[in-house]
């Protein structure tokens, strides 16, 4: 085989193992959410050849604290929704949200739900945020008594520029507690003192490197309700969208 087509063939097979990665990935994420939180897995068509996203790519949407988000393996989650209260809309025709991302994201396909994964869960490519949310589910299925729980979402200001990351933040009766997952030391403690500003208690995780912060609010309920069905295994398969752009 000539050399040129040889490394035509490389090409189509690394695009063709990136797309099988990035769909585990969003499976995974799907997975660590649970069946409480709507969510779809989509494959996405990039036609922008300079792009930062490869040719094709697979994502999960889902749905927090009342707009969408997307996660992808190469930057992790970003909010999604365009507009507020228009969730049943947005569902039905992600393309507008797609193309506000990247231009080159010109068609995108939902993914048919798959059964439960049987092989060893790998690190999850920038997942802080996913594995926050789980973080908290894993919490009450433990009895943890859990009060306003909220991820904390910020940017941390770095040699190499702002680094985003997320945690999970909830009251006690004893104060503040912060879980990082992709931390050694997983539970921090902090005064209440803290409770009301993100900004103070992100830059006391950081020693004060944090340039912006901010809450997002986890809904208590639906954790709970995801925590019961799995412990008796009743895990029902998120809602497939139909809708092909």
């Amino acid at each position: 085989m000539k050399l040129a087509a040889r490394f035509l063939v490389f090409l189509i097979l690394s695009g063709a193992l990136r797309a099988a990665d990035s769909l585990e990935h969003a499976r995974q994420a799907q997975e660590l959410l649970g069946p409480g939180v709507w969510s779809q897995v989509i494959r996405i068509e990039n036609k922008n050849a300079a792009s930062a996203y490869p040719k094709q790519l697979h994502a999960l949407v889902f749905e927090i604290a009342g707009i969408l988000w997307i996660y992808t393996p190469a930057d992790g989650t970003q909010s999604f929704s365009l507009h507020r209260n228009r969730l049943a809309e947005e569902k039905a025709d992600l393309q507008p949200l797609l193309k506000a991302i990247e231009p080159g994201f010109v068609a995108w396909q939902a993914v048919p739900a798959a059964a439960p994964r049987t092989s060893k869960r790998v690190a999850l490519p920038h997942g802080c945020f996913v594995e926050s949310v789980a973080a908290l589910r894993a919490q009450v299925a433990r009895g943890v008594e859990v009060s306003n729980p909220q991820l904390l979402s910020y940017y941390v200001r770095t040699t190499a520029g702002q680094q985003g990351h997320t945690v999970l933040v909830y009251e006690t009766g004893e104060g503040v507690r912060v879980i990082d997952p992709q931390e050694a030391r997983a539970l921090r403690r902090f005064p209440r003192s803290l409770a009301d500003d993100p900004v103070a208690l992100a830059r006391a995780l950081h020693c004060g490197r944090v340039a912006q912060a901010r809450w997002i609010p986890l809904d208590m309920p639906v954790m709970r309700e995801v925590a019961e069905a799995l412990a008796v295994g009743a895990e029902t398969p998120p809602p497939d969208s139909d809708k092909k752009s």
